[in-house]
């Protein structure tokens, strides 16, 4: 039985004024997330430091996070952010053999590059996979860039810049062939679509609150595959990344024995609570049925976009696409300021305006982007 769209849209009242289509920059605010950042104060004014409650509540997103994308609690490191989880990855990677190479593609968010080539001093050699000529990244040029000298894969589910999804499973069986691990960067995709983890067979996993998973800033996490937990050692370290988080030890380092070795500091306290909202929220509604939805949303802004003549650059097929409809401007900023004058929120990347998706959009909201797009087609259609 389909959910009550509208009774679940009804959960977030920025949609009463807004069209909101940013979710891929930050989700709208739903009522109980707000509700947990008030429940974070009330227990701050009533009780002042309650470390028994905000470990309770890192442990509630670690396995909130586990449930999500089928691993294990002992899998999951709940992070300050992707970059954070990375760095803490990379610092446990040795790039000294002859399998030093680490695979990115040109789809990537700065950060999983820009981390991956701050290793080359290690001794990690980048290499880029590049798009085809309709824009798009094929098995093939993964085929050429894998080899037997590839340590890593690190790769995005779906691309920020033009909402195009990279085929993994296929990306994941050339790096077996080959013997490479695969790291999969899902902050566009997990929350707006079913991410399996074990499924994907991917080794590791890194994500964030702030967009499809109805959260916040300031918090993400990281998987690692069982096999590694214990045999990667991170050096970028802290309190919490230590087996007995309360002895105190200034004496030696001792990482746990779970993925919680790839921590580092104190918790953001505040911003778990508001995680385990948005987690709990995206559980109760489903990510197959998410998934369809925003499917079928984007699928519906595509063809009107068709009929108006303003094509997206975003793939069409439903194989190769997320969330994000990206729509051709030849001034993206401009447009989007404009978009925002009428309350349609969106954000732009390069020269096209990112339409975002989730379950609380409906239909009205692609016409009323369409609506508006025919009124600003002559300051901003593509030349």
């Amino acid at each position: 039985m389909e959910p009550n769209f509208e009774a679940l849209r009804g959960e977030f009242p920025l949609l009463s004024r807004k069209t909101y289509l940013n979710s891929g920059s930050y989700c709208a605010l739903a009522d109980t997330v707000k509700a947990a950042f008030e429940a974070y104060m009330d227990d701050r004014l009533a009780v002042g430091a309650d470390w028994d409650v905000w470990v309770t509540k890192n442990e509630a997103v670690r396995d909130l996070v586990a449930r999500l994308l089928n691993a294990s609690p002992d899998e999951i490191a709940v992070t300050a952010s992707v970059s954070a989880g990375l760095n803490a990855l990379a610092s446990a990677i040795d790039f000294t053999g002859p399998r030093n190479k680490v695979v990115v593609s040109d789809f990537e968010f700065p950060t999983n590059a820009q981390i991956w080539h701050a290793q080359e001093p290690r001794g990690a050699k980048v290499v880029h996979v590049g798009r085809d000529a309709d824009g798009y990244i094929p098995l093939e040029h993964f085929e050429q860039a894998i080899d037997e000298e590839t340590k890593l894969v690190a790769i995005t589910h779906v691309c920020f810049r033009n909402g195009a999804k990279l085929d993994i499973p296929g990306i994941v069986k050339i790096a077996r062939a080959k013997g490479a691990l695969v790291l999969l960067d899902g902050y566009q995709s997990i929350g707006s679509m079913s991410v399996d983890v074990k499924t994907l067979d991917v080794d590791f996993a890194v994500g964030g609150m702030l967009k499809y998973l109805l959260g916040t800033a300031g918090i993400g996490f990281l998987y690692v595959r069982e096999a590694f937990v214990r045999s990667l050692v991170p050096t970028n370290s802290g309190w919490f990344a230590q087996e007995n988080i309360v002895a105190m030890d200034i004496t030696a380092n001792r990482p746990s024995m779970s993925a919680r070795r790839f921590e580092a500091g104190t918790p953001a306290v505040v911003n778990c609570y508001a995680a385990e909202a948005g987690l709990e929220i995206i559980l109760r509604v489903g990510t197959d049925v998410i998934e369809q939805r925003v499917r079928a949303l984007t699928r519906r802004c595509m063809e009107r976009l068709e009929e108006i003549g303003w094509v997206s650059v975003t793939p069409d097929l439903d194989a190769r696409r997320g969330a994000t409809v990206a729509i051709p401007s030849r001034d993206s900023g401009a447009l989007s300021a404009a978009l925002m004058a009428r309350d349609i929120v969106t954000s732009h990347r390069d020269a096209n305006v990112r339409a975002a998706f989730h379950y609380y959009n409906n239909e009205d909201d692609v016409e009323t982007l369409i609506a508006a797009l025919q009124d600003l087609r002559e300051a901003y259609f593509p030349n």
